[in-house]
């Protein structure tokens, strides 16, 4: 994500929707009730001497929405936001829809912008700069291609070997199973983007000896773990487990996954862990917090500045979990609120 311009007199920053994961920092960012001016497309005013209704042409116009609904769609990635046309040059207070997809850009105005929310315009401008994680989890049947975006794992597709007993004659693997893995990573892979290979027995390190032998830049960010299954059953082992925990801290959902782990673990043995809003409150007011660990939509919901400026204060990190992984889930099961302690209260 990109910033174009702050206006501290209104209260409005333009945005510029610089990757996909943006839309989900938006969908985050953006709430009901906000001033959201951006370039649309909507038909033409009709003339009040028109008897008949007649087809008009779409026209590009800048029109301010004041917010009514908000939609992420994950699987097309675009953001929609409902509501009434506020400001603009026609249709002043009837309704319409803003899509935004990667490229476009956007005015918020808000009453007032929350330290959290400017938090999260921050992390978005970082987290654009960082690499995208691929995930290959494989045995000697079938590979399951997913990407590590900034808001969740997401399964892009499944490439089957084909072999089937002792009448399979194999083909070289550059030109059969992996050559049809390699085909569906060149359409994903970017300059620089790690690569993580993983599962049971030795497929993944024939694998990553096959990838070399084809496009050895492409494919020169390559690392391999072993795990007691494949599929996506296998990634979140690696990623719940800490293996390859420099490689996937690289991206915001590692280190959201591995704190949640930590919390985890702290809450089971009764150690420096609690959850709930009145535990963790009165923790961070003590000035006993480490880390902090709030899920997206508790955020989104209501206005934390208090716990999280106390935290912070103190020295200790706030850490925003996607509700989109499995860690938010987790998060999400404790009330979407908890905290690792420097000492028991």
């Amino acid at each position: 994500m990109r910033v174009l311009g702050e206006n501290p007199a209104n209260e409005s920053i333009k945005l510029m929707v610089e990757t996909d994961e943006d839309l989900w920092h938006l969908y985050n960012i953006v709430e009901t009730g906000d001033l959201v001016t951006a370039s649309t497309t909507r038909r033409e005013e009709k003339s009040s001497d028109k008897i008949r209704a007649e087809k008009m042409e779409k026209k590009r116009m800048t029109l301010g929405i004041r917010i009514e609904k908000i939609e992420f769609s994950e699987d097309d990635l675009r953001l929609k936001l409902l509501g009434t046309i506020e400001t603009g040059p026609q249709d002043l207070g009837q309704h319409h829809t803003l899509i935004f997809e990667n490229g476009d850009s956007m005015d918020i105005q808000k009453k007032k912008w929350r330290a959290t929310q400017i938090e999260r315009v921050q992390r978005a401008v970082n987290d654009s700069k960082k690499p995208r994680i691929v995930f290959v989890s494989l045995d000697q049947d079938e590979a399951t291609v997913a990407v590590l975006r900034q808001f969740g794992l997401k399964e892009i597709t499944t490439v089957r070997s084909g072999r089937s007993g002792k009448q399979y004659e194999e083909k070289p693997s550059v030109d059969g199973y992996h050559g049809e893995i390699a085909s569906k990573l060149k359409t994903m892979m970017e300059p620089n983007m790690p690569l993580i290979l993983l599962g049971p027995g030795f497929e993944k390190e024939t694998l990553a000896e096959d990838l070399k032998k084809i496009d050895q830049e492409m494919f020169k960010k390559i690392h391999v773990f072993h795990t007691g299954q494949s599929g996506m059953v296998g990634i979140n082992e690696l990623m719940k487990t800490g293996m390859g925990a420099d490689v996937l801290r690289e991206s915001s959902v590692g280190a959201e996954i591995e704190a949640v782990e930590a919390l985890m673990t702290e809450i089971a043995k009764d150690g420096l862990g609690t959850y709930g809003p009145n535990e963790v409150m009165s923790a961070a007011m003590s000035g006993a917090v480490d880390r902090l660990l709030i899920l997206d939509t508790k955020l989104r919901e209501q206005n934390l500045d208090e716990i999280v400026r106390a935290v912070e204060s103190q020295k200790g990190a706030v850490i925003v979990v996607s509700s989109q992984h499995d860690g938010g889930k987790e998060l999400e099961s404790l009330g979407g609120m908890g905290a690792i302690l420097r000492y028991k209260v």
